[in-house]
């Protein structure tokens, strides 16, 4: 049973496990999207969105804690620099874990985790199907609007004058 374990320690030593997790959060941020087993996509989700909440603050001493659980500056100026605005009126959820099948040689269950924000297939198909469906509710409302505003416009007009 798994009581009271708060984090996956993934059959690594603490350090070892710190490594691991930075550089798989660099890669995160740097690639905006790696693939991995599901369980180390789980344990990097939990390490890197506090980080990106943190970066959504550009202060010194907010780069310099995200600095030190990256340990890459290049990392640090992709997550300030380009993450961060993005993310801006995002309130969590950052990150994606899509499960993609089982690896060959071990079996182990794969998943590729992503920057929600940056999934341009995604962002593309969700602003076509906004397009469809405000088109549908502007021919049947904008019609009378359209109506009703020419007649008001030529009223206003010479009273101007």
């Amino acid at each position: 049973m798994r009581h009271n374990k708060a984090i996956n320690h993934l059959g690594r030593k603490s350090s070892h496990r710190k490594a691991l997790m930075a550089n798989m959060a660099s890669s995160l941020i740097k690639h905006k999207r790696i693939q991995t087993t599901v369980a180390k996509a789980k344990a990097l989700k939990t390490y890197v969105e506090p980080l990106i909440t943190k970066s959504k603050e550009d202060t010194t001493h907010s780069r310099r804690v995200v600095f030190s659980y990256l340990k890459d500056k290049e990392a640090v100026k992709e997550m300030f620099g380009v993450i961060a605005p993005k993310v801006a009126d995002r309130p969590g959820g950052y990150t994606r874990v899509l499960h993609t099948g089982f690896r060959l040689g071990d079996g182990a269950d794969m998943a590729l985790i992503e920057l929600v924000d940056f999934n341009e297939a995604a962002l593309a198909s969700a602003k076509k199907e906004e397009k469809k469906a405000t088109r549908r509710s502007r021919a049947k409302k904008a019609a009378p609007a359209a109506e009703a505003a020419p007649a008001e416009a030529p009223a206003e007009e010479p009273k101007a004058e």
